[in-house]
């Protein structure tokens, strides 16, 4: 798991580490950051290590170590060797939030005789969708052992502690009006600060709250930001945000949740460039109005929801970037109008983890089989 795919999975690992506190739970990641996430949020409650390798000697040797019994795979971590040693090794199967964009489905329909297998092998795949549904079964998945869960995302929870720590935030910003560009990748940043700088011809106190998508550029945006003639405050560093600062670097991890509190406005990157968006739920549970790219290619379901609730809004460049987050910081009923449509989404569409518990639960194995 990435960072992303830990922070959607963490409601699900504490849920399970309630109902079943005498299994270890071991926890996989794929990147340092998400092995950070893991340990910060778990600490010695949960054993992590990284993926193997998707070679069958590293899946051995995983299995003599650790001998799952149940194997949980998030969302799009479809590895065909990974589900042919958890069936050799006679572990249960489960695919949770599986999620199966278009563009994926297009490129796995291709490989059939590796995919076919791969899909016969899951005991359960709870998916988010009933279009995720229906291409898993076309991919050639047993329509009997298919579930449409709904997405565990939506019950992520804004707990006092989190609320104290926005609110505390958002008071070292007075009241000047903030906006935030959230998980921001090359190509992103720079419409981003232009827009930025469009803005403050409007609104020269307006505050850009920007947190790129991986550490490794955090260096590397505070640069280019300071090109672009920002005046820059980096969360890491502490550094205070006087009237001089106009952009406020997020060089930190695991804190984007709170920051969505701390902001009038929310872009949520990954979406200008071919990424495929991230996720629009965040900035949507605190009824924050919500903006976006065009390219939403992972997030379908989700951005059609929140279309239909009239709670998106779609913007192609700069210009656009601008002219929208103008627009609504000069209108505080607007401001309210959106993010009380985006946070009714949210609230009704709860309810995934707990079916998702019991999913899991009902593939649990006994304490004979541990």
């Amino acid at each position: 798991m990435s960072v992303g795919e830990t922070l959607a999975a963490a409601p699900l690992i504490e849920a399970l580490l309630a109902r079943h506190p005498d299994t270890p739970l071991v926890v996989t990641t794929t990147t340092p950051t998400g092995s950070e996430r893991v340990q910060a949020l778990f600490g010695d409650r949960v054993t992590h290590v990284y993926c193997p390798w998707e070679l069958p000697a590293a899946y051995r040797r995983f299995w003599r170590a650790f001998d799952p019994r149940l194997v949980v795979i998030l969302e799009t971590e479809l590895w065909p060797n990974l589900c042919a040693a958890a069936k050799a090794h006679g572990a249960r199967l489960l695919l949770m939030n599986g999620r199966l964009s278009e563009n994926s489905y297009r490129g796995y329909r291709r490989l059939p005789k590796l995919v076919r297998p791969m899909l016969a092998r899951f005991d359960l795949l709870a998916v988010q969708t009933r279009a995720e549904a229906d291409r898993f079964q076309a991919l050639g998945a047993d329509p009997e052992r298919i579930r449409v869960n709904g997405s565990v995302k939506f019950d992520l929870t804004l707990d006092d502690s989190l609320r104290d720590q926005a609110a505390a935030l958002r008071q070292r910003f007075a009241a000047r009006p903030v906006w935030i560009a959230a998980s921001t990748h090359p190509g992103e940043d720079e419409p981003v600060l232009a827009a930025h700088r469009r803005l403050l011809e409007r609104h020269p106190d307006a505050l850009l709250m920007l947190v790129p998508r991986h550490p490794e550029r955090f260096d590397e945006v505070a640069g280019l930001a300071a090109r672009h003639g920002m005046t820059v405050a980096r969360r890491s560093r502490g550094d205070q945000v006087d009237a001089a600062v106009n952009l406020y670097l997020a060089d930190t991890m695991g804190e984007l949740l709170m920051l969505f509190g701390a902001a009038d406005v929310a872009f949520v990157g990954g979406s200008l460039v071919p990424v495929g968006g991230h996720n629009l739920l965040e900035p949507a549970a605190w009824g924050v109005p919500v903006l976006t790219g065009p390219r939403l290619h992972n997030f379908t379901a989700i951005a059609d929801l929140l279309d239909r609730a009239g709670a998106l809004s779609r913007v192609t460049d700069e210009d656009v970037l601008a002219s929208r987050v103008g627009a609504l910081l000069d209108d505080a009923g607007e401001r309210r109008r959106l993010g009380e449509a985006a946070a009714a989404v949210v609230a009704a569409n709860r309810g995934a983890l707990q079916r998702g518990v019991t999913i899991c639960s009902s593939l649990w194995p006994s304490r004979s089989g541990l």
